[in-house]
Formats: structure tokens, C-alpha cells, sequence
């Protein structure tokens, strides 16, 4: 088994892991290792490869700030782009170097006795270990798929695959399809399959709100405008990023302001199933607008307007060897089961892997108060370790690498304080996040999520909303501009124990001082 000792360990290669490790190395932190299970960066924007893959968030404003890209092809950014952009970063910044990718993170655990955490890794049937002083959790919470707890699922003889598991080497022309889930990943799914499927099945449990998508192709006059004007492209992100934000307020602090959005959606309705009045009740939520996930297309409702398309209301009872039995006693014989419903957020599997004090896993601590952080980023019960994109972080109506951007700032000033003041152990007061928890809580009392009439993943198992921040980002940024030591429980110039012998044997620790 091989051994790597480094002082901070990076698990994911997504938008958030690659920028801390960007912002590490650009503030003078080189000993640190980036770890992902994939073949190259990406992560969502890796292992998503769907037909029709596309980010909702407009291109200017989803990349880094300090690597803007004046080559965008089109208005909104599609999967094939967004992930060369971001390998592309990576190269420009030397990270590929610091990367081990094809590695699973099977277990990490802290360690009391040696101040540290220990980070067990598989690669390719290889065991082997990272031990590090800080540990940087850059997952995310787009990566574990969710599949359907429906009765007779695994006696399927067709084919599964779910969204975030494309299978591009299988042809689906001609093929009789099911698409069980009507969310972000669905709705750009089902109008690419309805052009070649023999007919597609489109199960609905909840109808979503769908704003036009404004996409389209950049001209050569903007490309040479963002290469060539000074301030030009940060101005049109500045713009984007102000029209964004206004939506904010709806959605937290008055849902009566998003009534203009819901007309919109309406029109959208109109305009894409025309005279189909069975199929425009269909389509219409019965939640407030924005209590979801408001999603962006211009081809969803067409669509479904398809002679050989059928939207399905009526729930799924079970899945047969051959097909789906609805609940109205409908059976549909199928080829293929398209399963689009998402991911573990508030549960996901990676919660066990990640141990803490007291040998307490996140799952273990998160399945008892709920998921919940200091600032998105710190969780008591678990030193030394910093969650990118963590609970409260999430956003309805604008760029998650603005929040990303602010947890970096948040994660430089952290390292520099460390280093600076011979920190060995940071751990967040419960005190401190329990009080910001519940000022997230009391922010959230008057917004859409709350009081919008809808189920959503947006909630936790409590009921509670822990995914996502209230208001403006802007205010998230001010909060974590600077480490404000105050908040945590730290240990200076503890002496760790070496690692164990091959025997197994350990030397003893001396004490160390402990300082809030």
C-alpha cells in the first residue's frame, strides 16, 4: 500500500476542488494533492454527457473571474465546452500535475492522536493512503445519482441508465423509451430522444416552471470585443450578475415580486403546446413559482406536443421485465428506462465516507441536526476539514462559481491564518454554527421555498431548508471575505505522532496548548 504525506488533501476535481487548488498554488501553498475518481477535471461537467447537456446559467458568468473565457461559443454553454473549459484551466495554472485521478476516496477519517486526517484510496484495485494536516472536501453536491425506489426496478431486461451515467455507445433510435423524472436533466433529455425514439414515455410526478431559454451563438464582433476591449467582458459579467441577483428577492424576501417570471412561464406554456388543453393542465405547476427549480427551455413543451411522445401523470405502481405499470393500471412495454431524477444532496453516501471526532461520521451527525455548517464550509465534530459547496451554498437564480469564488477567499485566509499563527487544529464552535443556522432558518421564513406549496430537494428529511443561502450572494461574499477566528476553537503548536511503524507501534504526543 502506498503512502502520500502532504499537508492539505483536495477530494474532487470539479469546479471547486480545481479552484482551490488553483488559489492554492497562486498563494504560495504547493504541498497538497487533488484527488478524483475520474480521468480528468470536470466533475459534473465531466460525467454528465447526455444528449442535450447544458448549463442554465449564462456563459460569461459561469467561469472563473479570474479566468474568463472570450471564446465562449453561445449565450448559455453546453457540456462539451464547459468541460474543456475548465480542463483547459486547469493545464494553463500547472494543476494536472498535482492531480490523481482514477482514485476513489473509500474512507477518510480524522485522527485525533496524529492531529490529521487519514485518507484511504483505491486505484485500480490498488489500496493506498494520503495522510494530510487539512483536508479540502471538493465533491460538490451533484455527484451520487438517485435512483428510484420503485417496486420490480432491478427486474428489468431492457436497459437503465441514468442521466448522470449516459451510455454513448448505445442507440437509442427506434427505440421505445421511458423517461422517469421531469427536472433539469429530463428536460434537455427528452427533446434530443423524442427525435429519434419510436416512442417515448415522459413520467411526471411534479410539473415544473420553464422560463424561455435565450441562447444563442456569439457573433465575431463580441468575440473580438472580449478579447480586445479592456473591462469589456467583466462589464457584461457584472450586468448578468446584477439582472441575476434582482431575483433574489423574490424568491427570499417577497414571492409576490416573481409574478412576472410566472408570466412568462405561462407564455412559454402557450407558446410551445398551443391548443392542447389536457396537455397545458398537464404541464402547469400548482406550486408557486420558484418553490422549484425554475428551469430554462425553449424545447421542452414542443416536445411533448410529439405525436410519438406521451407525458404520463398518473405515477408509476412498479416496472415490470418488459415495461411500466402505471398506477391508473396502464402497462407500457419498453425498450430502454431513461432515469433522470437526480441526485443525493441532502443524503448522499459520500456523508459515511468522511469521519470526524469521536469516530462520528457527517452521515451520523447530519441524520441527527440536519445538514448544517458554519458559512458552508466548517462543521463541527470535524477539525481540519473544509467543505466547498457545502450546506446553505445552493442558489435558485444565478452562478454557483460565485459562491465557489467565496469559499476560496474564505479557504486562502483560513491557510494563511494557519500557517501564520502555527495552527494545528481548527474546529468551528457549536455555539457559532448553531447561531448562524438559525439566522439562515429566521431569513428563510418568508421565502418561496418555504411557503411555496412544493416538495422539493431543497429540503432535508426535517423538513427544514439546508441547501441553499438566503437572499443575495453579494452578502455571502462579504461573509466569508476574511477567517474570523473567533468563531472557532483552535490548538497552536501541538506536536502530532509520527505515523505507525510497520509494527503498528506508535511514540507518545506531547500536550498541547489549546486557545480559542
Amino acid at each position: 500500500m502506498t503512502t502520500n504525506d502532504v499537508e492539505i488533501a483536495i477530494i474532487g476535481a470539479g469546479f471547486s476542488g480545481l479552484g482551490a487548488a488553483i488559489r492554492l498554488k497562486q498563494n504560495g501553498f504547493d504541498d497538497y494533492v487533488l484527488l478524483d475518481r475520474g480521468h480528468d477535471f470536470g466533475g459534473t461537467w465531466r460525467d454528465n454527457t447526455y444528449p442535450g447537456a447544458a448549463c442554465d446559467v449564462p456563459s460569461q458568468l459561469y467561469s472563473y473571474s479570474f479566468a474568463k473565457n472570450p471564446t465562449w461559443s453561445r449565450s448559455y454553454s453546453h457540456q462539451p465546452e464547459i468541460h474543456a473549459y475548465i480542463n483547459d484551466v486547469a493545464e494553463q495554472h500547472g494543476i494536472p500535475a498535482k492531480a490523481q485521478f482514477g482514485t476513489e476516496v473509500t474512507h477518510a477519517e480524522w485522527n485525533e492522536a496524529q492531529g490529521r486526517w487519514i485518507i484511504d484510496t483505491e486505484r485500480d484495485g490498488v489500496k493506498g493512503q494520503v495522510r494530510a494536516n487539512i483536508l479540502v472536501g471538493g465533491v460538490g453536491p451533484l455527484c451520487e445519482p438517485n435512483l428510484p425506489d420503485i417496486e420490480g426496478i432491478d427486474s428489468f431486461e431492457g436497459k437503465i441508465v441514468h442521466s448522470a451515467r449516459w451510455d454513448n455507445d448505445f442507440d437509442y433510435s427506434g427505440k421505445r423509451v421511458a423517461v422517469i423524472g421531469t427536472g433539469a436533466s429530463a428536460i434537455q433529455i427528452v427533446p434530443e430522444l423524442a427525435k429519434i425514439t419510436s416512442r417515448l414515455d415522459v413520467y411526471q410526478r411534479t410539473a415544473p416552471w420553464i422560463v424561455p431559454r435565450t441562447e444563442r451563438p456569439y457573433t465575431k464582433l463580441e468575440h473580438w470585443a472580449y478579447k480586445n476591449i479592456p473591462g469589456y467582458q467583466s462589464a457584461v459579467r457584472g450586468t448578468i450578475y446584477a439582472a441575476n441577483e434582482a431575483t433574489a428577492f423574490g424568491l427570499t424576501y417577497s414571492p409576490a415580486a416573481l409574478k412576472p417570471v410566472e408570466l412568462l412561464c405561462r407564455a412559454n406554456i402557450l407558446r410551445g403546446v398551443g391548443r392542447d388543453a389536457e396537455l397545458r393542465r398537464k404541464v402547469t405547476p400548482t406550486f408557486q413559482v420558484g418553490c422549484k427549480r425554475i428551469l430554462r427551455s425553449n424545447d421542452w413543451y414542443p416536445a411533448l406536443a410529439r405525436p410519438n411522445v406521451d407525458l404520463v401523470t398518473d405515477g408509476i405502481e412498479r416496472i415490470t421485465p418488459t415495461g411500466v405499470v402505471a398506477k391508473d393500471g396502464t402497462i407500457r412495454e419498453v425498450d430502454v428506462i431513461v432515469v433522470a431524477t437526480g441526485f443525493h444532496v441532502t443524503d448522499s453516501p459520500v456523508f459515511e465516507k468522511i469521519v470526524g471526532s469521536g469516530r462520528r461520521s457527517l452521515a451520523d451527525v447530519w441524520s441527527e441536526i440536519g445538514m448544517q455548517g458554519y458559512k458552508g464550509s466548517f462543521v463541527h465534530g470535524f477539525p481540519n476539514m473544509m467543505l466547498m459547496v457545502g450546506p446553505s451554498t445552493g442558489l435558485g437564480h444565478t452562478s454557483m462559481v460565485y459562491m465557489i469564488e467565496s469559499q476560496l477567499n474564505y479557504l486562502v485566509d483560513y491557510l494563511k491564518t494557519v500557517r501564520a499563527q502555527g495552527i494545528t487544529r481548527t474546529e468551528v464552535k457549536l455555539s457559532a454554527q448553531q447561531e448562524f443556522n438559525s439566522d439562515i432558518q429566521h431569513k428563510l421564513r418568508n421565502s418561496v421555498w418555504v411557503n411555496g406549496g412544493c416538495a422539493s430537494w431543497y429540503k432535508d428529511a426535517n423538513g427544514n431548508i439546508t441547501t441553499l443561502w438566503p437572499g443575495f450572494t453579494f452578502a455571502f461574499r462579504n461573509a466569508t471575505r476574511h477567517f474570523d477566528i473567533a468563531a472557532y476553537d483552535v490548538v497552536r503548536g501541538a506536536r502530532r505522532l509520527p505515523a505507525p511503524d510497520i509494527d503498528g507501534t506508535t511514540t507518545s504526543d506531547q500536550p498541547a496548548t489549546v486557545t480559542a
